[in-house]
């Protein structure tokens, strides 16, 4: 007996042991997105590096003492850099440091940017952080790995490692008059650049163009256009001959943007060049002075009802989902979710050639919005309470493709009278007639442009929170919008490398099919209790009416009719405010039924099914005929 549990002991340590070393690399992630999982993306990236890169990962043991789930972030990453070296090929050599106070290790994880964080009143820190360098001496660090971007882990290091691999960037030219590079905030005071700036710099080099530029420069291999207002006939020429040129666009229009209330034009106004005109020659158009509303993509917000605060939809800031993108383009395929802010509305223009192919569109229970009605301030309440479904979808962002005619038929704008065509012989100059000549009517390849008619999608309010973390800015987004950004500049400057990466950090994982009952629930009850309050609000008025009435000698002179009447209309009020208090209840009957269910399904569903499949098995084979007996 003892001789058969040794052996048995001894054969499971001895198939731990060859499972380990045979399928070290093996996992099983059960998880539904895949967190677990080293994408496609990131294994073409550590495929392609072609150059030998030192990654040093510092981490100090008394953290890991101290903080057990930084010791387990730090056990992720460890795992997580191992399986790059050996997807890479060798290209990544891992080194593990863990620096102790005034130590040499500490000296250098110091020297290399790291940032120590203080873990007790001697003043010790504690280091987790990581740097890379390559032959080139070219580096690249991760100062500190702060717990709460868990779940965008492999886009920072894939990030990293494509960097070092990829040292010369894309040219990016911007043309804006929002203050993204940094401008007039808030107080008119110079502000610091927007995040999805510094985003956009991780991958491109991002250079700023005025409104009022005439010429696009060579070395810029994709325009972003944001807001053009301002914008001079020159600058519109520029931006028509680079499209029909061969050169690629991501443009932001918005027939209303909220956040330029915010920001004073850099400048002013230096030209009123209508943007439109371009997009129109592209085979688009924006509607004019209308946003989109959409009841199933609408956010909740607070607000105030007369002096009741009040949470509801505001059907036009859209929080897009799946459902809402082109999943077969890839600049959405692996996108999770997009915040929009009283988003326009794109229209193919009738007879155009080109090929419109929406990105992103609102659901089937959408409406065109008067924008007046959104500007200044909106009443958010009765946009939900009147909205009206068209009963189809509305294009919020659209791919263009095809051939297309430049907006000036007859050659660049002239810039004064010399410039004019009419008598080159007189006047003209030499640029000018150069310009002429190379002036494009048309395009000589399909252009591919593409237009989102929102722009405040790219203010900080609308996609990230930013905490300061001992001194480091550490982003929290909780939408992808910059990753909508970035992939489609990478799109369109002709890389795909990190496009399926950039969405895969989402931490929210909201209960839709709550959100979808909370909001039907809600649009069956809000016209009810309107009714019952306008009803309730008469009632108290005639009260008042009433007991107003006073003698001379100030004692109240009611007939018997008055007090009748009175009577009757308190016993309604109490009937009103308790078949008020039945509609809030209401609101949330669905959602409690749902929850009920779920948790009968959590707590008893699942042992009573397998409580039952046990009976089933047990009676099978009590039923099961019993084999013949020997033979007599």
């Amino acid at each position: 007996m003892w001789a058969g549990l040794v052996l048995a002991t001894i054969m499971l340590f001895s198939v731990n042991i060859l499972f380990n070393a045979v399928f070290k690399s093996a996992r099983l992630d059960l998880t539904e997105e895949g967190l677990f999982t080293i994408s496609e993306e990131t294994r073409n990236v550590l495929g392609s590096l072609g150059e030998p890169i030192v990654a040093r990962l510092y981490f100090s043991k008394i953290l890991g003492e101290l903080s057990p789930a930084h010791a387990t972030y730090y056990a992720r990453i460890r795992e997580l850099l191992e399986q790059y070296s050996e997807l890479s090929g060798g290209d990544i050599r891992l080194e593990i440091h863990h620096p102790e106070p005034f130590s040499d290790t500490e000296d250098f994880a110091v020297a290399f940017g790291l940032r120590g964080v203080p873990l007790n009143a001697a003043g010790d820190l504690g280091y987790f952080g990581l740097a890379a360098t390559n032959s080139t001496d070219d580096q690249e660090v991760i100062p500190f790995f702060n717990t709460e971007r868990e779940a965008f882990i492999e886009y920072d290091l894939t990030k990293m490692f494509h960097a070092m691999a990829n040292p010369k960037k894309k040219v990016v030219g911007l043309i804006s008059s929002l203050p993204i590079a940094g401008g007039r905030g808030p107080t008119y005071e110079l502000s610091q650049p927007w995040t999805v700036h510094w985003q956009i710099n991780d991958f491109f080099d991002l250079r700023s163009l005025g409104l009022d530029a005439d010429k696009i420069p060579d070395e810029i291999d994709t325009l972003m256009i944001v807001q053009p207002k301002g914008m001079t006939e020159e600058a519109l020429y520029a931006v028509d001959q680079f499209v029909l040129a061969g050169g690629k666009a991501l443009v932001f229009v918005d027939p209303y943007a909220e956040i330029e209330t915010l920001y004073r034009p850099p400048g002013g106004e230096r030209g009123k060049a209508d943007f439109n005109r371009l997009l129109n020659a592209w085979g688009v158009s924006l509607v004019k002075d209308t946003i989109a509303g959409d009841l199933d993509a609408a956010r909740r917000v607070n607000t105030e009802q007369g002096s009741r605060p009040v949470i509801t939809d505001y059907v036009v800031w859209l929080g897009l989902r799946r459902r809402n993108f082109d999943t077969g383009d890839v600049i959405t395929g692996e996108i999770d979710n997009l915040n929009l802010a009283s988003s326009g509305i794109l229209e193919k223009v009738e007879g155009s050639e080109a090929e419109i192919s929406p990105l992103l569109t609102t659901g089937i229970r959408a409406m065109k919005i008067d924008a007046a009605k959104v500007r200044l301030e909106p009443d958010i309440v009765s946009l939900f309470r009147s909205f009206l479904p068209l009963g189809k979808r509305l294009t919020l962002a659209a791919r263009v493709k095809g051939s297309a005619k430049s907006v000036f038929p007859d050659g660049p704008p002239a810039k004064d009278k010399a410039d004019k065509p009419e008598k080159p012989e007189d006047g003209g100059s030499k640029t000018a007639e150069k310009a002429r000549q190379d002036h494009l009517p048309k395009s000589s390849h399909p252009i591919n442009v593409i237009v989102v008619a929102d722009a405040d999608m790219l203010h900080d309010n609308f996609w990230v929170d930013i905490r300061d973390f001992f001194g480091q800015k550490v982003l929290l987004p909780f939408a992808n919008n910059a990753d909508f950004v970035v992939n489609a500049l990478d799109n369109l400057s002709g890389g795909d490398a990190l496009i399926g990466l950039r969405g895969r950090g989402r931490s929210e994982r909201p209960f839709y099919l709550v959100e979808d009952i909370r909001r039907e629930a809600e649009r069956r009850y809000r016209a009810k209790e309107k009714e019952l309050r306008t009803k309730l609000k008469d009632i108290e008025t005639k009260l008042d009416k009433i007991q107003r009435k006073d003698g001379k000698d100030g004692e109240a002179i009611l007939s018997a009719e008055d007090k009748a009447a009175l009577d009757e209309f308190r016993i309604e009020m109490v009937s009103i405010r308790k078949e008020l208090r039945n509609v809030r209840h209401a609101l949330r009957r669905d959602i409690e039924r749902l929850g009920s269910w779920l948790k009968f399904i959590n707590i008893a569903g699942m042992p009573l099914l397998l409580g039952l499949g046990l009976i089933i098995v047990i009676y099978r084979r009590r039923r099961r005929p019993v084999g013949g007996g020997a033979a007599a």
